[in-house]
């Protein structure tokens, strides 16, 4: 799950991460209130949308491209930037050309930057530990500064058994060529978000820029954060803060079913159970010379009811020509997903080319069920012959 920053630095905060002041707003009068409460006499008005670049964007349909990030020296100025945000459709690289409606705003306080720099925590599944980033190139996409300048770019595993040692921080601050008061400031905010990060079971934190002030001080300018799905019992507060109207409605509309779904830009649907499965069953469509439309687990506990949803969204795409369903019975009886996927069809209507591949537990009664059906389903032997029926049925009637 992913947050706006201005819940994220509202979350750091408590943590004691240096963090500028600021307030959300929904409207013009709400921006204004909150440039208000602020001592200025410079102020800066974000853009909230769940994606990145946002000061590099650009607004649809706008008479210039200043993007979603401005600078505002007077309260008449908030108001005119929040004017020429709030409700409008923001493009940025992580967007797509179709861009995000912005729906809220947030009025900072202005800062002192002296220099800007990169940080984040992530997972890292070489190390299998919590590795901070860092890199002295703030502002900039790390992805760029990987590719051009790697060297520039410190990694540094935490061992989970002690956590983020004093030496540690020293060692990140040390490479990001800070010196004096900033190491000490820096020692202190590393701290606290790496606490920050391991209380709150977050997946990825991102710095960007982390800042030098003036006076030395190292503070978060901005934040990104996301979130472990499956820890989110744990953290009221935090899933609260979640906003539906930033996710996709189907992705959105799969995870109120328990299911796992990923629209993609294919033409043939998956049905799978499992996620290790699935993605080998959108491999092997691509190997037979098509492309999948989706990524979707049902999970090892689907029924009749959610096999029929899991068909709904699936039929939901346009771009469908044809569904695969591969099912591999061990908790999950092929019986069972046959009854499902025969009581979908005949609700449904489902009107493309259906494959149907199942193995496990019961596949006899789970394949006798479908060729009883008396409906157009075809059944596959294994994983190859699946695609390959399903692509060629595509394919032909492209």
């Amino acid at each position: 799950m992913n947050i706006h920053e201005y819940q994220a630095k509202s979350l750091l905060r408590k943590y004691g991460v240096a963090v500028p002041d600021g307030g959300a707003a929904y409207t013009v009068d709400e921006a204004v209130t909150a440039a208000k409460e602020l001592p200025g006499p410079v102020w800066v008005v974000k853009s909230q949308i769940h994606a990145g670049g946002r000061g590099a964007g650009h607004f649809k349909d706008a008479a210039d491209d200043t993007g979603g990030v401005r600078l505002a020296k007077s309260v008449d100025e908030v108001k005119q930037h929040a004017n020429a945000m709030l409700g409008k459709v923001l493009v940025t690289k992580q967007t797509g050309p179709a861009g995000k409606e912005v729906k809220r705003i947030y009025i900072e306080d202005g800062c002192d930057i002296a220099r800007e720099l990169y940080l984040s925590i992530l997972i890292d599944r070489v190390t299998s530990r919590i590795t901070i980033m860092a890199s002295t190139e703030g502002g900039m996409d790390i992805e760029e500064v990987a590719a051009k300048t790697p060297e520039k770019i410190i990694m540094v595993a935490i061992d989970p058994a002690v956590g983020m040692l004093p030496f540690y921080a020293r060692k990140i601050a040390f490479g990001l060529e800070l010196e004096g008061k900033q190491v000490s400031s820096a020692v202190k905010l590393l701290t606290a978000l790496y606490q920050a990060f391991t209380d709150l079971d977050a997946s990825l934190l991102e710095i960007n820029p982390l800042v030098v002030t003036g006076d030395g001080e190292v503070i978060a300018l901005d934040a990104k954060m996301n979130f472990d799905d499956n820890a989110l019992f744990r953290h009221a507060d935090v899933s609260e803060m979640r906003d539906e109207d930033e996710e996709d409605p189907t992705e959105l509309e799969a995870s109120k079913h328990e299911l796992n779904y990923i629209k993609l830009d294919g033409k043939i649907g998956c049905m799978v159970n499992g996620a290790g499965l699935a993605m080998a069953t959108m491999d092997i469509i691509k190997l037979y010379g098509s492309e999948p439309a989706n990524f979707l687990d049902v999970g090892g506990g689907a029924d009749k009811e959610r096999v029929t949803t899991a068909f709904k969204i699936i039929l939901s795409d346009p771009n469908v020509e044809g569904i695969l369903v591969n099912i591999f019975g061990g908790i999950m009886r092929c019986d069972v997903i046959a009854e499902g996927v025969v009581a979908a069809a005949k609700e449904l209507d489902v009107g493309v080319p259906l494959v149907v591949r199942l193995e496990g537990t019961n596949v006899d009664q789970g394949k006798k069920i479908l060729n009883d059906s008396g409906l157009a389903i075809t059944s596959a032997d294994n994983l190859g012959d699946a695609a390959e029926k399903v692509v060629k049925a595509v394919e032909g009637a492209s």
